[in-house]
Formats: C-alpha cells, structure tokens, sequence
C-alpha cells in the first residue's frame, strides 16, 4: 500500500489527516505513510520519485503496489512526469513575487501571452509562476510542460478506481469527520506543530484543520466557530476533489458512485489482468 496523499506523507499530521494508524497497517506493508517531518515540503516530484522506487521495489518482491490517496497532482506527476524547468532565478522570483495580481498579469502579457491568455486572471499562483518560469528561463511554461519527463504510465499496467459516493452522504461524513478529529487528538498534535515554530507557508502548516486550530488556540475563535469552520474547509476540499476526480482523469478510469462496494469484488476487478 503506497500512500498517495499529500497531508499523510507528514508525520507530524497524523490525526489531522487521517493517517492509518499502526494498529491499521498491520499485515499489509505500507510506504510513504509520514515519511516527511513537516519542516520538509514534499513537492509533487519529491513524491512521484519516492513513489517510483517503492513501485519497483513491489515489483522486484513479486507484489502488487497498490496506491491509495486523493492528491492528483502528485498521481499525474508521477504517471505523465514532470516539466524540467530550471531552478527559477532567486532574483527573478522575488521580483515575480513583489508584483501585485494586475501587474504580474501585465507582465507575463508581455513575457508568455499565450500563458496569459489561458490561465484564470485571478489565479495569483499560476500567473506568477508561469511569468517566472518565462522570465528565468526565456521559454514559455508550455514548451517547458509539452518536454515532461519521468512519468511511469506507459511502462505499468494501470487498473484506477475513483470513488465518488453521494454527495450528500459525502459532506455529512465531513461534517462528523472533524468533530471526531477533535475528540482523537487534534488539538494536541497542532499545539506540538506550532511549538515547532515553523514556516508558516510550509504545506504542513495550511492542512486542512492547522488554520482553524491555530487561530482557536490564539483564541481568536470559539469551539463553536472552531467546528463550522474545520467542517467547512473539509467540506470545500471534497468537492474541489470530487469535481477534479470526476472530471480529469481519463475515461477509462472507473468510477465508482455507490457508497457500498464490496472491497473483494472490487480488488479482484481491479486486478484480474
């Protein structure tokens, strides 16, 4: 079992994302389950290459790996590869960084017009990126992104699976989901995060529940507040994955809508060939 989300490749998240616990992995091996200290990002790359290692090491023990995890970043990474962009010119990024949202669009207008006319004009992070690649590199993010490398979907045989269960049902689990957490232990892990004195742009430190948690802890809100909110941003991350899941992989990837799938029958579809 090769984790592939990208709250529970952290250690110090194991509450908070759910992680199996060790009475839960027990019997089946399980790999880059907190794998990384939270002072560490774990880029998309970092993990498909992880990943790649710990595929062929199943395949040399004459196992079958199988994925589990919802980040589809870090799945179309690891299957189509990634773009080999340089590292980005410190000099360049602080500028890029410095702009404000209309300036940065002005600029990449200028640099990379085709990016400038594909992306959101309000999506700060990609227009940015795509004027920094452009500037630091004097190529268009595309041309960088048509050249990926590294990606292992043609050389595996792939048998995906999307659940993607009644909504409704859906966000009444998130609902109780967070709850739960607080009651598991959730509080204590993000106090002994904070002790840390991290980064706060670190991704350890924006998952799903640290926000919230941390702005309880300053007592900048109320439990009450503290519940709506923690099963609010739950809720909008589901359907942000819901919507990605349904919609982005390829259509030969199953998809599954019923709550009540019998798990053998499915690993045996999955795994017939």
């Amino acid at each position: 079992m090769i984790n592939a989300d990208s709250a529970q490749v952290y250690a110090d998240l194991a509450v908070l994302s759910a992680r199996p616990s060790p009475a839960e992995m027990q019997g089946v091996p399980h790999r880059l389950f907190g794998s990384w200290d939270g002072a560490s990002a774990c880029s998309a790359a970092d993990w498909a290459q992880a990943a790649r290692t710990e595929i062929a090491q199943a395949h040399a023990d004459g196992a079958v790996p199988i994925l589990v995890g919802g980040t589809g970043l870090y799945l179309r990474t690891l299957l189509d590869g990634i773009a080999p962009v340089p590292p980005i010119d410190p000099g360049v990024r602080l500028y890029a960084r410095q702009l404000s949202l209309e300036e940065a669009r002005a600029a990449l207008l200028r640099e990379d017009p085709a990016a400038a006319a594909r992306l959101n004009p309000n999506d700060t992070t990609r227009i940015v990126r795509a004027l920094e690649v452009a500037c630091s590199t004097g190529r268009p993010l595309a041309e960088w992104q048509a050249a990926k490398v590294g990606g292992i979907g043609a050389s595996v045989t792939l048998h995906a699976a999307v659940l993607l269960p009644d909504r409704a049902w859906l966000y009444e689990r998130c609902d109780r989901r967070f709850g739960l957490m607080l009651e598991q232990g959730a509080i204590a892990e993000v106090e002994a995060l904070l002790a840390r004195g991290l980064d706060p742009a670190l991704p350890v430190m924006r998952a799903i529940g640290v926000p919230e948690i941390s702005a309880f802890l300053r007592g900048e809100i109320t439990q009450t507040a503290l519940l709506e909110r923690g099963a609010q941003a739950t809720r909008n991350y589901a359907k942000r994955q819901y919507t990605w899941f349904r919609n982005q992989p390829p259509d030969d990837w199953v998809r599954i809508e019923s709550k009540n799938v019998d798990p053998t029958i499915q690993f045996a579809s999955l795994l017939q060939h």
